[in-house]
């Protein structure tokens, strides 16, 4: 066995909910009258996993920097509401399959740089409880994925680990972090180089069989 855990991005890896988070933002925004900052799933497909301010300068520019992110935290708030009374079959196929299999043998955890909640959201909605160990977000340590995935790996005394994203900001983060990465390629984004390619969730089984994790 190669990697003791393996710790997983949420968005583009686990599932695409940019179209219910879209949702979930424009209900917040037209409460406060603000349509004129309406999204769509295409819109947020480049804002996803940045965090949390990163997304508000994108989204709110015009606004004062206290204004914007208050505006932000707000539309989360929402954005979770919505997303727990929805009922999210959003996963990517073979998502449980995949994860049921890995945890015989591997401690599975989650790093996102999503708000607190969201983690647990997508846990819940997919079905993962009995698969996943813990997790850790950006609304939980304030700090960059990298740093996260730090202090992830302390708090749970992980041995080693690889992280499973679909980003080339994830890349960075499991760099960040040392420890080795493998590309979602089915997801939102490209990577400039990764330990192990995945083109659907299902290939996390293939690896496992072969001994690869």
């Amino acid at each position: 066995m190669k990697y003791e855990s393996l710790i997983l991005d949420i968005d583009g890896t686990l599932w695409d909910s940019r179209a219910l988070v879209a949702q979930g933002y424009n209900l917040q925004l037209t409460a406060e009258g603000l349509s004129r900052y309406f999204v769509d799933a295409e819109r947020l497909k480049p804002l996803f996993g940045k965090v949390m301010t990163e997304i508000a300068d994108a989204m709110f520019p015009d606004l004062p920097e206290d204004s914007r992110y208050a505006l932000m935290e707000r539309c989360m708030e929402r954005e979770n509401q919505f997303l727990h009374e929805n009922e999210c079959a959003i996963g990517y196929p073979g998502v449980a399959e995949a994860l049921s299999c890995l945890a015989e043998r591997h401690r599975l955890f989650i790093v996102s740089n999503s708000q607190c909640g969201y983690p647990e959201l997508c846990i819940g909605k997919l079905g993962l409880d009995k698969y996943i160990t813990g997790h850790l977000c950006f609304g939980d340590t304030g700090t960059d994925k990298g740093t996260t995935i730090r202090i992830l790996m302390e708090k749970y005394a992980i041995s080693s680990a690889a992280y499973v994203g679909d980003t080339e900001g994830d890349r960075e983060a499991a760099e960040k972090a040392g420890i080795d990465f493998l590309w979602a390629a089915y997801g939102f984004g490209t990577a400039t180089k990764y330990a192990g390619k995945l083109d659907a969730p299902v290939d996390l089984i293939r690896l496992e069989k072969e001994g690869w994790l």
